[in-house]
């Protein structure tokens, strides 16, 4: 599982006209699953999201995590975090999960991270969706829980 988290002052997600996800303070997060992730990728990625200290204290350094500031969630699907560009000026999709498995995975994620009680807005899975970011930083960080040991 693939992740890049964005600091945010605020984030929304659209669908066409409709809003179907929107934060203030807090965590962008756009997922890619990977054809073989399993559970144990979710509750890495979810344990080590919620832990990051990418927030800053009152001496200005990145010591506190979005819990410790009572930040929000918008978790985004983005299969194009697994795409392989080694070969050629197209990239390869191959080693992402299947639509029903990332899904699944996808939605065993932001079921986690709700169990923090912070706010979790998604967007909509499989959906073209226009994201609307207020970066705060820019601070970006990328996860990737294959890369893990």
């Amino acid at each position: 599982m693939r992740a890049v988290l964005q600091r945010v002052k605020s984030a929304s997600v659209l669908v066409g006209a409709e809003t179907v996800g929107a934060i203030q303070s807090g965590l962008l997060i756009f997922v890619g699953v990977h054809k073989e992730d399993a559970p144990d990728d979710v509750d890495w990625m979810a344990g080590k999201i919620l832990a990051l200290r990418m927030f800053e204290d009152t001496e200005g350094k990145s010591n506190l995590s979005v819990v410790d500031i009572k930040g929000a969630l918008l978790v985004v699907s983005q299969f194009t975090l697994l795409g392989d560009v080694r070969k050629g000026t197209r990239p390869s999709f191959s080693d992402s999960a299947p639509p029903e498995a990332a899904e699944k995975l996808y939605e065993d994620l932001t079921a986690k991270l709700r169990l923090s009680g912070l706010t979790v807005e998604t967007g909509r899975f499989r959906a073209m969706m226009d994201v609307h970011i207020h970066n705060w930083g820019p601070y970006t960080i990328l996860l990737d829980s294959q890369k893990q040991f």
